[in-house]
């Protein structure tokens, strides 16, 4: 005869069942008998630890919470409010002239233009710095203030860049009062007027870079023509030409100088 395993009792499962639903029932019990003393320690951190003359204190996690919320406009606020928007835009438009496709890589481009926004925007953010976050750090004004403060410097260097065309246009898009001045005016319209602005600037500056590299590809384009070699590529002739002559102006020295320039500080 074989010999069978024995099997487990009808009732067994459902007494093992039993057992884990009294412990956990057990549990919860327990968890809702503790003492109000552990309870008032487990409840909700403050939002505010103090108020005074020198403004509202919060807690640590209500400024982390704010800081890391200011974290994610960071991104915004450096291509809207600064140059960078001008820098990047004519960096990549050399690209393109100069015909080649990933040289310099755009993470080479982004490096660069974030380090030459700190070059140009260095005044502002100084200014930024020594009214605003000083005062701030040391208690001294209210976080209202300070962004008040630091609006100030922000605000004179975006009107130095914008044209007057482009902000009489954001103004009448607006339906702002005819008496509101650029000095004055939120900035929910001097943003956009500001990076119109840029926009223009970064053009121009590129169909200035654009001319002599054109002017390479069609001379390399009639000589290839005329000798009869329409199957070789003019773009891969050009491109030794353009290099060279990049070069030998020692173009990144002009190009670099006359972006830093065309900022009005």
């Amino acid at each position: 005869m074989v010999d069978r395993l024995p099997t487990r009792a009808p009732g067994c499962k459902g007494r093992a069942w039993g057992f884990w639903l009294l412990a956990a029932l057990a549990g919860i019990a327990g968890l809702g008998g503790q003492s109000p003393a552990f309870a008032q320690a487990a409840g909700s951190l403050p939002l505010v630890v103090g108020s005074g003359p020198t403004g509202t204190s919060y807690s640590v996690p209500i400024q982390t919470l704010l800081f890391f919320t200011a974290l994610s406009f960071l991104p915004a606020v450096l291509l809207m409010m600064t140059g960078f928007t001008r820098i990047v835009i004519v960096l990549s438009l050399l690209r393109q002239a100069l015909g080649t496709q990933s040289a310099p890589p755009n993470q080479v481009i982004i490096g660069l233009s974030l380090f030459l926004t700190f070059f140009v925007m260095g005044p502002t953010l100084d200014r930024v710095y020594q009214e605003a976050y000083v005062p701030y750090t040391n208690n001294t004004i209210t976080f209202e203030q300070a962004l008040d403060k630091a609006e100030a410097p922000m605000r004179g260097f975006m009107l130095k860049q914008t044209r007057q065309s482009d902000f009489a246009l954001f103004s009448r898009l607006a339906r702002l009062d005819p008496s509101v001045t650029a000095e004055t005016a939120p900035m929910r319209v001097l943003v956009p007027a500001f990076v119109t602005s840029e926009l223009k600037s970064a053009f121009q500056i590129g169909f200035m870079i654009f001319i002599p590299f054109l002017v390479i590809d069609m001379v390399v384009s009639s000589i290839l023509m005329s000798l009869g070699m329409m199957m070789l590529s003019p773009v891969l002739v050009a491109l030794p030409f353009k290099l060279m002559l990049f070069v030998l102006a020692d173009g990144w020295n002009l190009l670099i100088g006359s972006l830093a320039a065309s900022f009005v500080t």
